[in-house]
Formats: C-alpha cells, structure tokens, sequence
C-alpha cells in the first residue's frame, strides 16, 4: 500500500444549490509532486479552500497522515505541518527578503508576529533564513526591500517563507500564474528542487508546468474527479482532452485552463 500523506473521501462544498467540488476521491502520496488541473471553474481552489479549511465541508472527509481533521481550524492543521503558499503574492513588501524569512520562522520560536520585539532577539533567526534564501537561489536579494523584486522572485520568496513554516504537505495555489516564460522555467526548476524530501500537491493552469515536475496529476470538471494518473496517462484520456478543448482529438499539450 503506497504512503499516502492527505487523502479525501466524498469530499462536496455546496453554496445555495451549486455544487462546487462534488464527490471528490484524492490521495496524495507521500514525497510526490501531485497536481490538480482543470478548466476554470472546475472546483480546484474551492477544493485547496476546503483543504486547508477556509471552507468547511458540507460533507465527506479529509485524513491527513491516516488523522480525520475535517473539523480542524485553519491554525490547528498548520501546526500539523500543511502550509499553503498563495495565488497572489503573501509577502510583506515593505520589509526586506531576509525580514520575511525570519517571519515565517519565528513560528518555531513561539514569538510569531511579535513585531515589537527587539531586532536582536531575531538575530539568531539569520542562519537559518539565509539557508533558506539559498533553497530558493535569492541570497543575494536578502536586504533588498520586497517590493523591489521582480514578480518571479517575489513567487520565489514566497516558497521560501512556506519553507520557513516547516511543511509536511506544501500547498502550491498556481505558482506560475502571470508569469513570463524566464520566470515559470525558473520557478518550476525551484518547486523541483524544494520538492526533495517533501509532498506538494499544487493548482497549476499551465501544463508545460504539469508535465515536467509532477509525479501524478487529478483533474477535475465541474467539481468532480474527471481522471487520475501520469502525466502521459491523463493527456491522452479522450474525456481529459474534451474537457479541455472541446474536442476529443484536441491535444492537451500546452493547454491553459
């Protein structure tokens, strides 16, 4: 039996009568990149909402590490390990890389957000937040004020302040959203390389993405579960194309949601 970290059984969300995600089976395996795709308003992020509990189920259930934590708040399962890093950028733009870092790790000082404390008791934080800068290649943007980072290093930064929390499960919410071709090539090197060691399971539209770094991917249409596989499995999955292109022989290859 594989090790599968986070798994859901008959997970549904209905808002007045509309069914947003609907029945859905997912299990992700431990150590795996796993994606889930879909056309726009296929149910992905109202899915990611439910896992990380800023939506509660309207039934079916979601096991994180074989632990029933449906009826966890959003605090409790970070403290368990599942970290989800934003669509839009979650950084603070006016302090430094090297600040936000040390933010995501004071958590395990038990000083978090502690703004009032002196700039020295975060010294010790340094190392290790400049370690983390490594991970994600922005060493040398470290006392460089956020708001001044290119787009594509700012998505970087924000990886690396999901590091900081110490995931067990990173939740990826499209990473590669706006980005241009030198960006997402760089990013998706990045998701690549902090993978090592860690489970992700992330929303992502573009598909170049999708075929290159994910180990298996689920794809959904209208809040159902449409098909699960390889990236060579799933592409040539005739109902997969068609949901995709509106056409049966269309080719998946490329293709935005």
């Amino acid at each position: 039996m594989a090790d599968v970290i986070l798994e859901t059984k008959r997970l549904t969300k209905e808002f007045k009568g509309f069914t947003a995600v609907n029945g859905v089976d997912l299990q992700v395996q431990r150590g795996h990149i796993h994606a889930l795709i879909g056309p726009n308003g296929a149910g992905k992020t109202t899915c990611f909402n439910l896992l990380t509990k800023f939506l509660v189920p309207s039934s079916g259930q979601i096991l994180f590490n074989g632990k029933d934590i449906t009826g966890a708040k959003p605090a409790q399962i970070a403290r368990m390990g599942i970290i989800r890093s934003f669509q839009i950028s979650a950084v603070f733009p006016h302090l430094t890389v090297l600040q936000n870092v040390r933010i995501g790790l004071q958590r395990g000082l038990g000083t978090s957000f502690h703004f009032w404390r002196s700039e020295g008791s975060l010294d010790q934080l340094n190392e290790r937040a400049m370690a983390l800068l490594g991970e994600v290649d922005l060493e040398g943007f470290a006392d460089t004020v956020t708001a001044d980072l290119p787009y594509g290093r700012k998505r970087a930064l924000e990886i690396a302040t999901t590091l900081a929390m110490e995931p067990e499960l990173m939740l990826l919410d499209e990473p590669t959203q706006g980005m241009g071709h030198e960006d997402v090539h760089r990013v998706t090197e990045l998701i690549k390389k902090v993978s090592a060691g860690r489970t992700i399971l992330m929303v992502e539209h573009n598909m170049n993405v999708v075929s290159g770094i994910c180990d298996r991917i689920s794809v959904l249409q209208r809040g159902a579960m449409l098909a699960e596989g390889t990236y060579a499995e799933v592409s040539k999955n005739p109902q997969v194309m068609q949901a995709y292109m509106g056409t049966a022989d269309g080719e998946l290859e490329g293709a935005h949601a």
